[in-house]
C-alpha cells in the first residue's frame, strides 16, 4: 500500500502484471458497468416521456464509454504492453469517471427546479382558455 503514494508507482512505464486478485476485481468492475449500462438503456426504453430521460441517456454513455476503456486497460495490463498498460492511465481514467460523474449530478440536481417550473405553468395554464 505504501508504493500507491509514490511517483514511482505512478509513473512507471514499465509496471508489470496485475495482481490475480486486483485483476479479477478489475474485470469484476468492468462487467458491473456493463450490466449497468444494460439496465439503464432498459430503463431508458421504459420511461421515454420522463424528466430524467437525459439524465439516463448520460448514464448509459458514461457506462459504455468506460466499460469499453476498461477492457483496453485490461487488454494492455495482460499483454504488457509497455506505455499502454502504466499505471498513470488507471489514474486518468478514474479523474475522467469523477468528473464525468460530477457533471450527471449536477444535471440531476437540477431537475427538482425544473418539477417546480412544470407544475407553476399547468397551474398557470388552468386559468387561461
Amino acid at each position: 500500500m505504501g508504493n500507491l503514494f509514490t511517483l514511482n508507482f505512478w509513473l512507471n512505464s514499465r509496471p508489470g502484471e496485475l495482481t490475480p486478485v486486483m485483476q479479477k476485481v478489475f474485470i469484476a468492475f468492468v462487467v458491473i458497468l456493463l450490466i449497468v449500462g444494460i439496465v439503464l438503456f432498459v430503463i431508458k426504453k421504459n420511461n421515454q416521456k420522463s424528466l430524467y430521460k437525459n439524465s439516463w441517456e448520460k448514464l448509459i454513455n458514461f457506462s459504455v464509454a468506460n466499460t469499453i476503456i476498461g477492457v483496453l486497460l485490461l487488454f494492455f495490463t495482460y499483454e504488457l504492453i509497455q506505455f499502454l498498460s502504466a499505471r498513470f492511465w488507471f489514474l486518468l481514467w478514474f479523474i475522467e469517471m469523477m468528473l464525468w460523474l460530477f457533471s450527471i449530478y449536477k444535471e440531476i440536481s437540477k431537475i427538482p427546479k425544473i418539477k417546480e417550473e412544470i407544475a407553476a405553468n399547468k397551474k398557470i395554464k388552468q386559468y387561461i382558455p
